[in-house]
């Protein structure tokens, strides 16, 4: 049994602070931004409620409050410039200053179980190149090895499976020595398939309109698709992506474009080439790119 106990959070969905036992580190979970005060509403008041038994704050997401916790030594904040994943910025040193702690909060992807795990662990690897696998996951740059890759594809068939979160963590703050443990990661991973597949016809429908940008309209006729690999397909079209969906506008660019979405939308926070925004503000977000007119017209935004 660990000597943690495990909350997996988004930066949105926080867990309730008096709901939290103990002195606590936060890793991999951004400051809530995407407008509505996002901070203000949920990151603030999560961080009151925890007060003094908020022990660590480590982060590599770009947000303007940053700056606010510059001289707080609980908060290890970076750019995803400075660091293309968390667990590269978490190491023995780091544990040992912040010191004890009881519970461990993370987000839900492999980028932020492998942090909680590498926290876990002391500040060391779950295994050799779990860092290198991190940052190839969150980056979408270069490829993880087979293990990151077995894990990250059970993780996104299932991304909102808490049982599955705490498999992976298990799995991964033991140095993988339960090779049992496999077996449910596995199970997982093989429910990707029909969904990529899903996603890859999705795919073919993307239209590319003038400067660069590729768009597909996902409300009708499709089941569930991976929206990372579906972004990242339509990369290989234009140099912006966008997938509409009923509720959100989902835009991307590659990690290393030198684009900044969030600067460029007003958005406060979040991962500067990758956003997602309300439907509503579709208009909006074609004539920052520069799109025609006509194209938001296409799409029902006028």
């Amino acid at each position: 049994m660990l000597p943690f106990e495990f909350e997996y959070a988004t930066p949105r969905k926080l867990p309730k602070a008096k709901s939290i036992s103990g002195r606590v580190v936060v890793v991999d979970i951004a400051f809530a931004g995407a407008g509505s005060k996002g901070f203000d509403k949920i990151t603030l008041p999560f961080i009151d409620g925890l007060g003094e038994r908020l022990r660590g704050w480590v982060d590599h997401h770009d947000h303007e409050e940053h700056r606010r916790f510059a001289d707080d030594p609980r908060f290890v904040l970076a750019t995803k410039a400075e660091h293309g994943a968390c667990p590269e910025m978490i190491d023995p040193a780091l544990v040992e200053r912040i010191g004890p702690v009881d519970t461990i909060v993370c987000h839900t992807d492999f980028d932020g179980l492998a942090s909680a795990a590498k926290w876990a662990r002391g500040g060391v690897e779950p295994y050799d190149g779990c860092d290198a696998d991190a940052h190839a996951v969150d980056t979408r740059l270069g490829k993880p090895s087979p293990i990151g890759e077995r894990i990250d594809r059970a993780l996104r068939a299932r991304s909102r499976d808490i049982g599955l979160f705490g498999v992976v963590v298990r799995h991964l703050a033991t140095g993988l020595e339960d090779a049992s443990l496999w077996q449910p990661i596995d199970e997982a991973a093989a429910e990707l398939v029909p969904i990529e597949q899903e996603t890859r016809r999705a795919a073919s429908s993307y239209e590319t309109f003038e400067p660069d940008l590729a768009i597909v309209d996902v409300i009708e006729g499709y089941t569930r698709v991976d929206k990372t690999l579906l972004l990242l397909l339509g990369q290989e079209r234009a140099r912006i992506s966008i997938v509409l969906d009923r509720d959100n506008v989902s835009i991307a660019a590659k990690f290393d474009s030198g684009l900044n979405f969030v600067e460029l939308f007003d958005m406060g926070g979040g991962m500067p080439t990758r956003v997602s925004v309300p439907r509503g503000r579709l208009g909006e977000v074609l004539a920052a790119l520069g799109a025609d007119p006509d194209v938001a017209s296409r799409y029902g935004a006028g």
